[in-house]
């Protein structure tokens, strides 16, 4: 009878505790203020189409906001010189100057290679409220931002290496990137690669 008893109390604190609790608050309130995403992007395709121009892998965490296991992505470890652009369209996201070992399992970034190429929204999912940070041209999810980063900015920009492409210094961009960089990029993004890449030529 005891044990009966027991067992019914701990049966229902538990389902208290399931529908009472609040999501888990990891949203930044260093960015929350720019919650900006109008769900208008300048690039846009159906998702028949994103499916057939993006890997499997690439699809599911950009147009499915998806997430890669920690320490698995292929640009976790990677500290070289170059700049990160956005799988899914080409347009310019990160600089390797920005890059930095968070020891959370994703590459990780302090800041963005200009603003205007992140947007970011309010993500309630997973039972936790975050903030998610998605490219300006296309509205495809990258990661989330925290504000657990370090100086000067104290953000941490979370991201799935899936969503981007990485291109050194020395290296010809693919298509994707050149026909962005060509035909979409803003005359910001168009002058903040050139910079990054003057400067570390």
């Amino acid at each position: 009878m005891i044990k009966i008893m027991i067992a019914a109390v701990f049966t229902i604190l538990t389902f208290s505790c399931t529908f009472t609790q609040k999501p888990f608050d990891m949203q930044s309130q260093k960015t929350s203020a720019r919650h900006n995403d109008t769900g208008n992007y300048p690039l846009k395709q159906s998702e028949e189409e994103w499916k057939q121009t993006l890997e499997p892998m690439q699809y599911h965490v950009l147009r499915e906001a998806g997430t890669e296991r920690p320490f698995t992505g292929k640009y976790y470890q990677v500290k070289d010189a170059g700049i990160y652009y956005s799988a899914a369209t080409g347009q310019p996201l990160f600089v390797s100057d920005a890059k930095y070992d968070s020891g959370c399992g994703w590459p990780s970034f302090f800041e963005p290679i200009t603003e205007g190429v992140i947007l970011y929204r309010k993500d309630t999912s997973a039972g936790m409220v975050r903030t998610e940070i998605i490219d300006s041209s296309s509205g495809s999810h990258l990661g989330h931002v925290f504000d657990d980063g370090p100086k000067p900015t104290g953000l941490r920009y979370c991201m799935n290496s899936a969503a981007m492409i990485f291109v050194r210094v020395d290296d010809q961009a693919p298509p994707l990137v050149r026909d962005y960089m060509e035909r979409h990029a803003s005359q910001v993004e168009k002058e903040a690669v050139a910079s990054f890449l003057r400067d570390n030529r």
